[in-house]
């Protein structure tokens, strides 16, 4: 079955078909691959061939698109779209060795029909997110950023876009979360407004066309997205990304899939392609939605890799493939740094990370370390540890900085780490040098207390006047994830080795590496 996007003069061309009682429509979506074309692990990061041989093994675009074509030859012509929420860029070593090039060439190969920007499409800066739109052989949306001062974007990235699919008209609108400023690098000239004015904006817009089927396609968040869905007037359904929700019917751990919020249906499909999302969707014939069902689908063993594909991702693996293999230490047991962790709570990976940086500069005057629970990836399986495994961890090539801060500042920098935790937000301070205590029943901006300083082996209170050394990421020390108090920082000097490097070091002069936790953040 064709389907065919149309924008600007071309939509407010195209004649209002005659709609039909009863017109069904089936989504598959995924969202947050972040590059993970390879199959994964249960620990999210890049499976072993021989793991995925033993069928251990999940996801990879090679089940995504064996699984795409199965249902697309069982529907045979019946109305689908792919669509994906956003965040194909960043995550693994394919994208750091080949950028957009490798998702470009995969999503045109599995024929998705639209897209959301996610907020790493902007990792490197307008000109990475220019590429994908050029690429593309589907619409690039995201209707919340305002692009007329963007010489890259302005004529690439759609605000919304009507498909026509089954001789229906579908509008697709989007919006991208306004903290991407602080996660990402979208530059100066792209300028965010807020979400759910904009989607407001854009469905009158199509409304005004004669659109009647609405799909909001968002990367801002489930919690955001139960928002929007409440508040905009005119959205169908919301299908989402950027928080890595696992929704599941019949599992009373995750939200429900769909979501309901009033008669609006919110779906999201976890991340790295472990799951692809199947909603099924019935309308009436003044365009109101009548009937929903569907759950995420399980991509494991069960579903065949498409030969053709796998081929191409071993051609373009086999270059790294060399270095992805070499086992730099061992480590006793599984190193815990999933997200659902490292944004919320002290974690194993937040600790390795933070005392490897922490070591590494400890005699240059450095007291403490700091890393953003965002910047953490995967976790790491016990036994060896390959350097594929740690830059799947670390895959940001973000070097290590150290500055110099008064205590009031350092005091500051963590209660915006633990401003967000609701959100799941990527902020989230794992430390070392440092401790402190975190109650997340007060408003935020008041949840840190009792903040203690390492110094001469002895924990002290931090003293707001004085000025200590602190090691950071080069991300965070320039703003990223809110930390605006460290770009005025002293002394600071953002160009020391690739944390990644200083995390697998640290790895090896410990080994066999035994993952902990030791009561350096607290919770009341």
């Amino acid at each position: 079955m064709s389907v065919r996007f149309l924008t600007g003069v071309a939509a407010l061309a195209l004649c209002a078909g005659t709609a039909s009682a009863d017109y069904s429509l089936t989504i598959l979506h995924i969202n947050d691959l972040h590059s993970r074309i390879e199959p994964i692990n249960r620990f999210d990061s890049t499976c072993s061939a021989g793991d995925n041989a033993e069928g251990k093994c999940f996801g990879g675009v090679a089940r995504l698109k064996t699984k795409i074509d199965e249902i697309r030859a069982e529907m045979d012509g019946q109305n689908l779209l792919v669509l994906d929420a956003g965040d194909q860029y960043q995550g693994s070593l394919v994208y750091t060795t080949y950028k957009g090039d490798v998702a470009i060439e995969m999503m045109n190969l599995i024929g998705f029909d639209a897209m959301a920007v996610g907020n790493h499409e902007f990792d490197d800066g307008p000109e990475g997110l220019a590429k994908l739109a050029e690429g593309a052989d589907f619409p690039v949306l995201s209707g919340n950023l305002d692009l007329s001062q963007s010489d890259l974007l302005r004529d690439i990235v759609g605000d919304y876009v009507i498909l026509e699919v089954g001789g229906e008209r579908i509008g697709i609108v989007s919006a991208l979360a306004t903290d991407t400023v602080e996660t990402s690098s979208p530059g100066p000239n792209v300028i965010f407004q807020d979400e759910i004015e904009a989607l407001r904006a854009d469905v009158a817009a199509l409304e005004a066309e004669g659109v009647t089927k609405i799909i909001a396609l968002t990367h801002v968040g489930l919690p955001k997205d139960l928002e929007i869905a409440a508040a905009v007037e005119g959205i169908d359904v919301v299908i989402g990304g950027h928080s890595h929700t696992l929704m599941l019917n019949n599992d009373a751990d995750t939200p429900s899939y769909p979501e309901m919020v009033g008669a609006v249906p919110v779906a999201q499909a976890y991340a790295y392609s472990k799951y692809l999302g199947r909603l099924d969707l019935t309308f009436d014939d003044a365009g109101n939605l009548t009937a929903v069902s569907g759950d995420p689908i399980l991509l494991d063993a069960s579903v065949a890799e498409d030969a053709d594909v796998v081929a191409r991702v071993a051609e373009l693996t086999g270059p790294i493939e060399e270095m992805k293999a070499r086992v730099v230490a061992e480590t006793s047991d599984a190193i815990e740094g999933d997200r659902s962790v490292c944004r919320a709570v002290e974690c194993p990976m937040g600790n390795l990370v933070a005392d490897a940086m922490l070591d590494r500069v400890a005699d240059q005057g450095i007291q403490i370390a700091i890393q953003n629970g965002g910047g953490l990836r995967a976790s790491i399986d016990a036994g060896p540890v390959t350097m594929g495994e740690v830059l799947t961890v670390l895959p940001f090539q973000n070097t290590l900085s150290t500055f110099q801060v008064t205590g009031a500042t350092m005091i500051a920098a963590l209660e915006n780490g633990v401003s967000q935790i609701e959100e799941g937000a990527g902020r989230f301070p794992q430390v070392a040098g440092l401790k402190y205590t975190l109650d997340v029943s007060q408003a935020a901006g008041s949840r840190v207390s009792d903040v203690m300083v390492m110094e001469d082996g002895t924990w002290v209170p931090i003293d707001p006047a004085k000025v200590y050394g602190v090691v950071s990421n080069n991300f965070m020390r320039n703003g990223g994830d809110g930390y605006g108090m460290f770009r005025d920082a002293m002394n600071a000097y953002d160009f020391g080795p690739d944390l990644a490097d200083v995390t697998a070091e640290y790895l090896a002069a410990n080994a066999p590496y035994a993952p902990f936790t030791d009561g350096r953040i607290t919770a009341k």
